[in-house]
């Protein structure tokens, strides 16, 4: 007779025949899919689309699977089918291996194309020219506050934010060693070593610390030497072989990065959205309260204010704003219309739908 663990394995081989027989069966709509959208000129990957897809499948799931899990799988197939309609590019930060590598591999699946941009501004110059068909870059950190570049560059490029990720910066110790008692010195961008500082000390207080341009260029320096370590993400230690030590290292577990998907074309609404706009007012007393009378009055939700400064204008400021909502909403829309009575600038940069929270 055959064991209970058997049968079961039976069982699963079975589900296991099923699954593929489904997933290819979905591939196929999949690239019929892309064949109206090819027709009908329409981008291969559509973020309120994909958002919703998330949305639906979070319904369906009645566990043991916990959402994230299912959310993670179903990343790579929607990635998967998404390279079978069109190959998809994706420009970030660089170099490999950095944590905007790191987010957009789980915004986009393993199934996209990334191509590292030595900056912010060249992810902007290579989607604005239409070379990469989208772009990752980050916006602000939970502690280090904004990323100026970036908002000096969506002050004025005509590409639109589409989506966004909160990604929580989870720091390891990675070395070629297995042995951490052999770790002498550690390399890592300065940041990243500010965040640790305090496991460190308590950890390896005699290890030298080592500035390095970025956690990504460190992990590639200690390849091959097993007396030196580096703080970086996990990706960073898949991507050269080296061995992880401790995870979660950094003092602050708080510590998240949000990053926003640029490129052409607008989101549509899936009533969990997000708009950001800037714009600029009067000098004169209680200008700004004039500016944002029109969302108090609608009861729109102000999610960030954040005053820039304006480059080329000494003592002027721009004003960043994410609210709650879609500008194809009535009470959205009319505000802004109302705001743009009231300003001296308003330029929309974009609608899309809200993340859920740090992946």
């Amino acid at each position: 007779m055959k064991s209970r663990l058997e049968k079961l394995r039976e069982n699963m081989r079975e589900k296991d025949r099923e699954i593929i027989r489904l997933l290819n069966e979905r591939s196929q709509i999949s690239v019929r899919i892309g064949e109206v959208k090819g027709r009908e000129g329409l981008n291969v990957y559509d973020p309120s689309q994909e958002a919703r897809v998330y949305g639906y499948l979070q319904e369906l799931n009645c566990g043991p699977l916990p959402p994230p899990a299912i959310n993670a799988i179903f990343r790579e197939v929607i990635s998967a089918s998404r390279d079978l309609q069109k190959p998809t590019t994706v420009a970030f930060l660089g170099p490999d291996a950095s944590f905007s590598h790191l987010a957009a591999q789980l915004h986009f699946g393993q199934s996209s194309r990334f191509v590292a941009q030595p900056g912010i501004a060249r992810v902007f110059d290579e989607v604005e020219r239409g070379s990469i068909d989208w772009g990752v870059v980050p916006v602000e950190n939970s502690q280090e506050g904004s990323v100026n570049i970036t908002l000096d560059r969506l002050v004025l490029t005509p590409l639109r934010i589409r989506a966004e990720i909160y990604l929580r910066i989870s720091q390891s110790l990675i070395s070629s060693s297995k042995d951490m008692r052999r770790i002498k010195k550690i390399y890592s961008h300065p940041q990243a070593l500010a965040q640790c500082r305090s496991w460190l000390k308590a950890n390896l207080p005699n290890c030298a610390l080592c500035e390095a341009e970025s956690t990504a260029a460190a992990a590639q320096m200690i390849k091959g030497k097993k007396t030196q370590g580096a703080i970086g993400s996990c990706l960073a230690a898949q991507a050269h072989g080296l061995h992880i030590l401790a995870e979660d290292i950094e003092d602050n577990t708080s510590n998240t990065t949000r990053f926003l998907i640029i490129g052409n074309g607008a989101s549509t609404a899936t009533e969990k959205d997000k708009t950001s706009l800037i714009f600029a007012t009067h000098h004169s007393p209680g200008s700004l309260h004039l500016a944002l009378s029109p969302f108090a009055a609608r009861r729109i939700n102000l999610i960030k204010i954040e005053s820039h400064p304006v480059k080329d204008r000494l003592w002027e400021y721009l004003f960043f704003v994410d609210i709650v909502g879609h500008v194809e909403e009535k009470e959205v829309k009319n505000c802004l219309e109302e705001l743009q009575e009231k300003t001296t600038f308003l330029k929309i940069l974009g609608s899309y739908p809200r993340a859920e929270g740090p992946l």
